[in-house]
C-alpha cells in the first residue's frame, strides 16, 4: 500500500487535469479551482477508505464528480438559462442523399477497445479533443457520460429539452470521434 506522501504526490500531479475537467462545468476557474481543493483535501481526510479496487486516479474523480453534481444541482435552483450551439455543425453533411455515410466522413477502424482502454496515451488525446468541443456541448456531454447523471437530471438542471439534449449530445460524440480519429486512431493505425 502506497504511503501518505505518495498519496500526495499523485494529487499533486493529478490537480490539473481536475481544476480542466471542473472547468467544463464550471467556467469560474477560481471556483473551479475552491472546489478541486475540496475535493483533494476529501480525498486526504479519507485516505484510509481508499481500498484500491480502482485507480487512485478514478477515485479521486469520483469525488470530485459527487462535488461537482451538488454544485450543478444547487445552480439548478438559481436557473440559469441554457442556450446550445445548435448551428455549429451541419450532421447532414456527413450523410448522401440516401442517408449513407459520404466516403470521407465514413467511420474509420478503431481497433480492438481493450487496447486502447489501457493505453494512458488514449485519455490525453480524448481528454484534449473533449477541451476543444463547445463549452456547451462538452458540458453536456460530461454530464451525460462522465458524470452519469440522468438526462431527465441533465435537462433540468440546464433548462434544456430533451431532444436538445439528445441532440447536444449526438454533435458531441460525431465531434469526439472525429477528433480522436485525427488524434489517435489513425495515427496509431499509420505507425502500426
Amino acid at each position: 500500500m502506497a504511503s501518505i506522501n505518495d498519496y500526495t504526490q499523485q494529487l499533486a500531479e493529478l490537480r490539473p487535469k481536475l481544476v480542466t475537467f471542473t472547468m467544463l462545468q464550471i467556467p469560474d476557474r477560481n471556483y473551479a479551482e475552491d472546489l478541486v481543493q475540496d475535493s483533494i483535501i476529501a480525498a486526504i481526510e479519507s485516505i484510509e477508505k481508499y481500498e484500491g479496487k480502482a485507480a487512485f486516479e478514478t477515485w479521486v474523480y469520483s469525488i470530485l464528480k459527487y462535488k461537482l453534481i451538488d454544485y450543478i444541482r444547487q445552480k439548478k435552483r438559481e436557473q440559469e438559462r441554457f442556450v446550445s450551439d445548435e448551428n455549429d455543425v451541419d450532421i447532414d453533411s456527413f450523410f448522401n442523399k440516401k442517408a449513407h455515410w459520404n466516403a470521407d466522413d465514413t467511420p474509420q477502424q478503431w481497433h480492438n477497445p481493450e487496447e486502447l482502454h489501457l493505453r494512458t496515451h488514449f485519455w490525453e488525446v480524448f481528454d484534449f479533443c473533449l477541451l476543444h468541443l463547445p463549452s456547451s456541448t462538452a458540458r453536456v456531454f460530461a454530464l451525460r457520460e462522465l458524470m452519469e447523471m440522468e438526462t431527465e437530471e441533465i435537462c433540468e438542471s440546464l433548462g434544456i429539452s430533451e431532444q436538445n439534449c439528445w441532440t447536444i449530445l449526438h454533435r458531441a460524440r460525431l465531434k469526439l470521434r472525429s477528433c480522436l480519429e485525427r488524434g489517435w486512431f489513425l495515427k496509431t493505425g499509420e505507425s502500426a
